[in-house]
């Protein structure tokens, strides 16, 4: 797997999983009972961005990983998969 193959499939399972963990232990406003004007009681009260950054940095390196290994040692092998490339 080239480096650029590396980067974007890396790119894609870091906004995947960004988006699983955004909404984990998140409060909003109306729960904490403190909604700033002008903005809905549905808005979290802490956004606390650095620890999903990190928890998605980690997540997703965890899960590169593992792909990288799966197609390194050929554990799924690509070529029987139907569709382009694969058997006809």
């Amino acid at each position: 797997m080239g480096i650029t193959l590396s980067l974007a499939l890396y790119f894609i399972i870091w906004w995947t999983v960004l988006f699983a963990v955004l909404p984990l232990g998140v409060r909003t406003q109306g729960e904490a009972g403190e909604v700033v004007p002008g903005t809905p009681a549905s808005a979290p009260a802490a956004p606390r961005m650095l620890r999903v950054v990190v928890i998605t940095t980690l997540a997703s390196a965890v899960i590169f990983a593992l792909v990288w290994a799966v197609l390194y040692w050929q554990l799924i092998d690509l070529g029987r998969l139907p569709g382009p490339g694969g058997p006809r």
